[in-house]
């Protein structure tokens, strides 16, 4: 017996219909990594998350449990549970999280906060008026859905008066410099990557990381967007040495994702697949997308080697660490 994907996807969209996020977070859960960091509220450029980082933590959740009752007859009752969501926000009990696993997810947008400021980006932010980009029901080809709810991100946009998006992942990147393009008419918003922004600017290192590091593309970043040459150059100029494993740049293998709740099983030989690839080349491994560092961070788990978000290496040696925000 299988993961019942038709009432587990159900689930997902309904609660992007009614709720705006396909996991719905608090907004505590949501804004609580910027705390303490007074960055402005809006502004013509901010900074966007897209919610994605924030989600990790219920999308490791929600894969334990797809996982864990895969195989049993609690599986025959996701119909029911489905229909109870769509009054209920049962996703909520599904997704349980605790402040420690938060916090690392956190912990990534604070360090690319502190790398724009270094950089002299002046960057605003939405806070609770940030929406989740939809990247999930687009991979599901769910238009009709997806559309809808591009036009209601963009229109919050628009409403907020911004002209300039520095986006933080590669899915919420493509949902919103690619994709949103080829559906919403008249589209007038300039969307680059944070890696974009910080390799055009002047940024120095403070410090030199001195070791090699094995790069993992994100195939989103690699393939869709040509993002491959900007973070190699800022580990580089930061002193770390690239090691490019098998299957490198717009050639890079999958992690798992981005469906790792759907098919748990295949998720997982996939990520152990690209680990055993990783590992050949070396044992500090870097990712530069959320869904690819829970993936593989998760098998890593079996080896004894290293996977972490690329922001990690570069606050490590661009932000004063004394005075990190």
């Amino acid at each position: 017996m299988a993961v019942p994907i038709k009432h587990v996807l159900g689930i997902l969209v309904d609660n992007l219909i009614k709720r705006g996020n396909v996991l719905p977070l608090s907004r505590r859960n949501s804004v609580n990594w910027a705390k303490g960091l007074n960055i402005p509220m809006g502004g013509k450029t901010v900074i966007y998350t897209g919610l994605m980082y924030q989600l990790m933590p219920s999308i490791i959740a929600m894969e334990k449990i797809s996982s864990k009752f895969a195989d049993s007859w609690i599986s025959n009752f996701y119909g029911v549970g489905r229909m109870v969501n769509k009054v209920v926000n049962i996703s909520h009990f599904m997704t349980w999280t605790n402040a420690a696993e938060r916090a690392k997810f956190d912990s990534t947008l604070r360090n690319i906060a502190c790398l724009l400021q270094v950089a002299g980006v002046d960057f605003g932010y939405l806070y609770g008026k940030e929406m989740y980009a939809g990247a999930l029901v687009h991979d599901e080809g769910i238009n009709d859905v997806f559309e809808a709810h591009a036009h209601k991100v963009y229109e919050r946009l628009k409403k907020h008066n911004i002209e300039q998006v520095i986006t933080v992942d590669p899915h919420t990147t493509n949902m919103l410099k690619s994709v949103y393009p080829e559906i919403i008419k008249d589209y007038q918003l300039e969307v680059k990557s944070y890696l974009e922004i910080l390799a055009e600017s002047s940024l120095k290192p403070m410090k030199t990381l001195e070791q090699e590091i094995v790069i993992h593309d994100s195939c989103v970043y690699a393939r869709y967007e040509g993002i491959i040459d900007q973070p190699r150059q800022l580990l580089e100029n930061a002193g770390a040495k690239i090691i490019e494993p098998i299957n490198t740049k717009n050639m890079t293998y999958c992690c798992g994702g981005p469906v790792e709740s759907l098919f748990p099983t295949k998720a997982r030989i996939i990520a152990d697949k690209r680990i055993e690839q990783l590992a050949s080349a070396g044992d500090n491994s870097v990712t530069m997308c959320p869904i690819c560092l829970v993936n593989l961070r998760s098998a890593a788990m079996k080896r004894n080697v290293s996977v972490k978000d690329i922001s990690e290496y570069l606050v490590e040696t661009y932000c004063d660490q004394t005075n990190t925000i």
